[in-house]
Order: C-alpha cells, then structure tokens, then sequence
C-alpha cells in the first residue's frame, strides 16, 4: 500500500493554470489571434520576430555560456570582489562602456543578466543598463547623417548622462537598504540549485564531471528563461512595426514647449521601434511639426521603456526596481528632451 501511495505522490499534476500563465502559452495565444484576424500579416510578423530573434540568439548564447563557465569554474565571486570598494568608478566605467557597446535594449539583456546573476554592484548595472540602448558607433553615424551631428552628439552625451543619473540613484537607494536582491524569484530559482564551489576557481572545470553538470545546467536554464522572454518581446515589436503608423505618433508630438517634450517620452515607449528605424521616424516627425527637444525626448525613452525593452527588463528584476528603471528612462527623457530644447533655441 506504500508504495502505491508513494507513486501516487510522485505522479506529476496537470495544472491548467501554471500551463496559461507561461511565456510560450502566451506567444502562443497572441500568434493565434492574429492568424485568425489577420491571416495575411501572419506570416510577416512571424517573419519578423524570428529575424530578430536569430540576430539576438549570439549574444544570448555568449552570455548564458559565459554565465555556465564562471558557475561551473567557481569564479563568479570575483566578480562581487572586483568591484569592492570601487562602487563610484565602477558606474562610471559602466556609463562610458555602455554609452559607447553595439547593443540594441533587448540584445543587453543576456549580459545584465549575468551581470546581475554574479553579483555585479546593481548600481553599476543601472549604469550600463540604461546608457547602452541609447547610442552605439553605427548608430551615431547613422543619427549624424540624417538627424544632424549636433543632434548625435548631444544624444550620445545625454545616453552617457542618464547612466550616470540612474547609477549614483540607485547607489543612494541602496545605501538606505532599500533594494534588495534585484532578481525575480522565478529567474533565481531557476539558478540556484546549482552547487557553489569554494577556494580557487579551476578554470579547466571539464575534468569534474560535477562542475560539467553545473556548466550544463546553468547555461542551458538560462537559455530557456531568455529565449523566451526576448521571443515574446520580440512578438510584441512585430505587432507593434505591423499596426501602429508613424502618422499615429506624429498628431501628438507636434509643437514647442515643454508639454510636447513630455508627451513625446511618453508616446516613445509604445511607439518606439529600434534604434535605426527610430531615426527617419523621427526626422519624418520633425518635418511634421515636432520640436527638437520633443524629437530628444522620444527617442531617449525610447529606447529605454519601448514594449520590447520594458518586457526584457521585466523578466529579470523584481517590480520595484522595474518601476524605478522606467522612472529613470521617462524622467531623463523629459529633463535632457528640454536642456536639448533650452540650448538650441537658446
């Protein structure tokens, strides 16, 4: 009878529920919808989202590996100890780096991620986290070409700025012992079951069949957590390209002051698009009557709180640090879319 019970309890339950309120359930769902609504857009937005996907999968898989190898070799505690003591250079390191790295909102999420896994000062983190969409060398390039070079330079000086703001507020929360653990419970859980090795790392972990399971599991748990959330996120912007216009954005952003400035950050996060499609977006607008402040503004909280960003950084911090990093991405859009506004009618 015994063991008839212990079967019993060992025999897995279907639970609907769980099954709905997953990521892939949901892609699901939305695919679906659309094939039933729109079955010609189908096949585009499909088309898009596994585009991005694949463009982003490096990275994803650069990260993941590099988080497995640190895990597995036991040297994710130098990291922590790196920045000791070094809190204040290290979020201005961060703010440069981030200010000046080839990385799109979503394609930074895999390296915080494992910045934030190992034990990174999250100051530090905010730093490069919000500085690194705004700007990049191509993408400077390309905003110098069409939008002006003093435009680019600006906004590369204000990407750099609002790391900067965002680190040493974050610092200062910190110090109050107001942040705790950043995570998610359900990102740190799918981590923490791995063993936690001691003493020197041993960087040719492949000789321990334990540490080769830890770099196994670590890297492929992290996968599956971020594949599927910059799936989703990257659903998300297909739906966006596909059924918002550019005409729809413009009717709210046009004229001076700083009303539209404001708006015109708040508008960025729905209607962002990317980094490049952004800039004839935007030079379309200021053709249409758009300031150039309100122009700065949209697209530093753009690139910030746009739907795919704002998913990504969902999945990997706790609410109250996810409302703080749009806190800072709108706030800084509206205070350097108006010093922008103030110095060039000025």
């Amino acid at each position: 009878m015994s063991d008839v019970t212990q079967g019993q309890k060992l025999r897995p339950k279907f639970n609907l529920l769980k099954i709905v309120k997953t990521v892939p359930f949901a892609i699901a769902v939305i695919l679906a919808l659309v094939a039933i609504l729109d079955p010609h857009q189908f096949g585009a937005i499909i088309a898009f989202a596994m585009s991005a996907f694949v463009r982003t999968l490096p990275f994803i898989l650069i990260a993941v590996g590099l988080i497995g190898f640190l895990k597995a070799t036991g040297a994710e505690a130098l990291i922590g100890r790196a920045f000791e003591g070094r809190e204040v250079q290290a979020i201005f390191l961060a703010a440069l780096i981030g200010g000046l790295s080839p990385f799109c909102s979503c394609q930074v999420i895999p390296f915080i991620a494992g910045l934030l896994t190992l034990g990174a000062p999250l100051s530090a983190v905010m730093a490069f986290w919000l500085s690194s969409p705004l700007i990049d060398p191509p993408s400077f390039v390309v905003t110098g070409s069409i939008l002006g070079w003093e435009f680019a330079f600006s906004k590369a000086v204000f990407a750099v700025s609002l790391g900067l703001l965002g680190g040493f507020a974050i610092k200062m929360i910190g110090n109050r012992g107001a942040i705790g653990n950043p995570l998610r419970e359900d990102y740190k859980a799918s981590t923490c079951g791995a063993a936690k090795f001691k003493g020197k790392p041993n960087w040719t972990f492949w000789r321990e069949e334990q540490r080769v399971d830890v770099f196994k599991k670590e890297s492929l748990a992290n996968l599956l957590f971020l594949g599927k959330w910059l799936a989703f996120a990257y659903v998300m912007e297909a739906l966006l390209v596909t059924y918002v216009p550019a005409s729809f954005v413009a009717q709210f952003v046009g004229g001076d002051g700083f009303v539209p400035i404001a708006i015109a950050a708040a508008v960025g996060a729905p209607a962002y698009l990317n980094g490049y499609a952004a800039i004839p977006l935007v030079d379309g607008l200021i053709g249409q009557g758009m300031s150039v402040g309100a122009a700065m503004s949209f697209m530093i909280a753009g690139s910030v709180s746009s739907i795919p960003a704002m998913t990504a950084v969902f999945s990997l911090v706790k609410r109250q640090l996810f409302a703080l990093y749009l806190v800072f991405g709108i706030a800084g859009a509206v205070l350097f879319g108006s010093i922008y506004q103030y110095l060039i009618v000025a």
